[in-house]
């Protein structure tokens, strides 16, 4: 944590100030680099354990992941009368250690920063008692206050990810000044060198168009981004077990009236405040919102089926009757889905987020659809002059001749 905030530009007085440290303390440890902590050997203490200490060794170097109820009801077998808690401190003491690091709290100001991240979720709707689905649930937690925000989605497309993001903004009324991420794909790219991180440009054009910064937590480390990892399971306990769903948007419905009525509404375990209260400070400090929508698009190419639809995300967009079966260009927003033929736009459509549905403009369909006329052969001796080249200058006369000429001879 001392070397995360000398890098983010913070001085010695500063960190020694937000750590609860002396700036001596500060000082050595970034003079003398990341180190793990020393522990201290227990002292020999003697107790009803201690016939049993060698067994139990034994035991884990066996099979290090043996529980500690399992233990316990083998010594109990063997005569041990002690407590359970007896027995997992002396296990503590004897197992790998899960980590050679000591974790400490990181809390962020008023509008700094908000964690985001998608969790997979299945379930039974009534209106498809028969189909197991799954959907994603988009989250966005503030760091300072834990107000929550987000919603179910089908899939984690890019689109869904940035609908979910204008959404929760519009709900937020404001925008904080970094959204931290974990790897996904529709967020980071890679990172080619250590540090150096690629960021997906869609997440980057949002950034700049709502005045955040994007950050990825680091790779393997999803504890850095606790405080949306942590919600996912009281989501998951408290709201979605043993619930009842007809489809997705009650699932929304009810989940929004959770998150209003319970969850934002709830004085919270770590900072023993309500969090609707601290969201009231916290969203003083938000970015506000931009004049416009984002409207960036995503680009693709799709050919026709047979009956004159285009298949996006498993669901099925119309074109026109007479455009044939051909490769189209797809742009994709966060709302709508345009479909091109070269520079000619055939179709507008509003995006659907559900899956295996239809949407056909009306006029798309006709009873006696216009038929597109062939060309007509052109004879060897005629010379077709493209757009832009100099032709010979001629009189109406000559014109008038020709037309007359044509005529008779369409007369004979």
């Amino acid at each position: 944590m001392i070397h995360q905030l000398k890098q983010d530009g913070h001085s010695i007085t500063e960190i020694a100030r937000r750590l609860n440290m002396d700036r001596k303390t500060v000082r050595k440890k970034l003079e003398t680099g990341l180190e793990p902590p020393s522990y201290k050997a227990r002292p020999p203490v003697v107790s009803v354990l201690e016939p049993f200490k060698p067994y139990l060794r034994q035991k884990l170097d066996e099979h290090p992941g043996l529980s500690a109820k399992r233990l316990l009801r083998e010594v109990n077998s063997m005569g041990y009368t002690g407590s359970y808690t007896t027995l997992t401190e002396y296990l503590r003491t004897i197992r790998a250690p899960k980590s050679n690091q000591f974790e400490r709290r990181f809390e962020t100001a008023p509008g700094q920063q908000a964690q985001v991240d998608f969790a997979r979720f299945t379930t039974r709707f009534r209106s498809e008692p028969d189909v197991e689905r799954v959907v994603w649930l988009f989250l966005m937690v503030l760091g300072f206050s834990r107000f929550m925000v987000g919603q179910f989605a089908w899939r984690q497309t890019l689109d869904t990810v940035v609908r979910c993001h204008i959404e929760s903004f519009k709900e937020l009324g404001g925008v904080p000044q970094q959204c931290l991420y974990d790897r996904m794909k529709t967020a980071v790219l890679g990172e080619p060198e250590p540090g150096n991180v690629v960021y997906h440009p869609t997440l980057m054009s949002l950034g700049s168009h709502y005045g955040f910064v994007p950050k990825a937590c680091k790779a393997y480390r999803a504890k850095t981004k606790g405080k949306v990892e942590r919600p996912f399971r009281y989501v998951r306990q408290d709201f979605f077990l043993d619930s009842d769903f007809y489809d997705i948007d009650d699932l929304n419905e009810q989940f929004a009236h959770w998150r209003l009525s319970i969850a934002n509404a709830r004085k919270h375990g770590t900072t023993q405040r309500v969090v609707n209260e601290a969201f009231l400070e916290e969203q003083e400090s938000l970015g506000l919102l931009p004049a416009g929508d984002f409207n960036d698009v995503l680009s693709m190419a799709r050919r026709t089926t047979k009956d004159g639809m285009v298949s996006v995300d498993g669901n099925l967009y119309s074109v026109p009757n007479g455009t044939g079966r051909k490769p189209l260009r797809i742009e994709r927003t966060a709302t709508e889905l345009r479909i091109l033929d070269g520079q000619l736009l055939l179709a507008v459509h509003p995006l659907m987020l559900g899956k295996n549905q239809r949407h056909v403009i009306e006029g798309h369909r006709k009873a006696n659809p216009s038929v597109i006329p062939i060309a007509q052969p052109v004879a060897k001796d005629t010379t077709i002059e493209r757009a832009g080249d100099s032709v010979t200058a001629r009189s109406l006369e000559e014109y008038d001749a020709i037309g007359a000429s044509l005529a008779q001879e369409a007369a004979q």
